[in-house]
């Protein structure tokens, strides 16, 4: 039976949902080798992007390094190192460089993705809002503090034309946020730190009452940030929340 990629997907997503990353991996494994016995490029391919993912998030970097590797040779091999979905590829793998310390190998990678995104994405597009975090986390790392908040602000300004977005412009707030303390240090941006959080916690208790899976995520992403700047009891308060999206599912 030929593979279906929309199967495949939520197959995971069923298994991340529950946090059985071990299944997860296990999953995406079986229909890589599938795949690799079919010459399947375009579900290979996806399952790199897949594997590269989940290794990261397990701090696995020989494993997340090397899928990210695989999956730019195989571009190259199909020819489609101009396409939509070469874009998404090398914005996950420069997420993976960026992730393991190598920022500035990540920087061309998004640049690349961000050229393709222009010509063929409407300015508004959801995925200019991913892009644009993520290479602002890249650049802090360099200390290009004024070119990573600019890729932040552009970030929020296209979240915010999109409806239901605001968990997202919630996180660049943070990621904002992160990069003021990098630059000036803790007690110095102490003040613009403050006015960050305020507006992100705004921003995320706008969904407050939303029980999806994306407004999960963000609660879980979001809930360790706040802790480390003290909010404790507000860290609890999304923790909390994305253990009830998740009871429910």
């Amino acid at each position: 039976m030929a593979q279906n990629a929309n199967e495949i997907l939520k197959q995971l997503d069923s298994l991340l949902s529950r946090d059985n990353y071990s299944a997860a991996k296990e999953h995406l494994l079986t229909h890589l080798a599938t795949a690799q016995k079919d010459g399947n490029n375009n579900i290979i391919l996806l399952l790199f992007n897949e594997l590269m993912g989940l290794c990261r998030k397990l701090g696995l970097k020989d494993e997340a390094v090397g899928y990210t590797e695989k999956a730019l040779l195989k571009i190259k091999e199909m020819g489609i190192e101009q396409n939509i979905g070469a874009a998404t590829t090398y914005l996950n793998c420069a997420t993976v460089y960026k992730a393991f310390g190598r920022a500035a190998d990540a920087i061309p990678l998004f640049e690349k993705a961000e050229e393709i995104y222009n010509k063929n994405l409407s300015p508004n597009d959801t995925r200019f809002g991913g892009l644009y975090n993520n290479m602002g986390l890249a650049l802090v790392d360099l200390k290009q503090f004024t070119r990573a908040a600019d890729y932040y602000n552009k970030a929020i300004s296209v979240m915010k034309q999109n409806k239901g977005k605001e968990p997202e412009q919630a996180i660049t707030y943070l990621n904002l946020a992160s990069a003021v303390e990098a630059e000036l240090g803790l007690l110095a941006a102490e003040g613009k730190i403050g006015e960050y959080l305020s507006v992100a916690e705004q921003l995320l208790d706008s969904g407050k009452n939303r029980t999806d899976g994306e407004y999960a995520f963000v609660c879980d992403k979001c809930s360790s940030v706040f802790g480390y700047y003290g909010y404790f009891a507000y860290e609890n308060e999304l923790i909390n929340r994305k253990r009830r999206i998740y009871e429910r599912a």
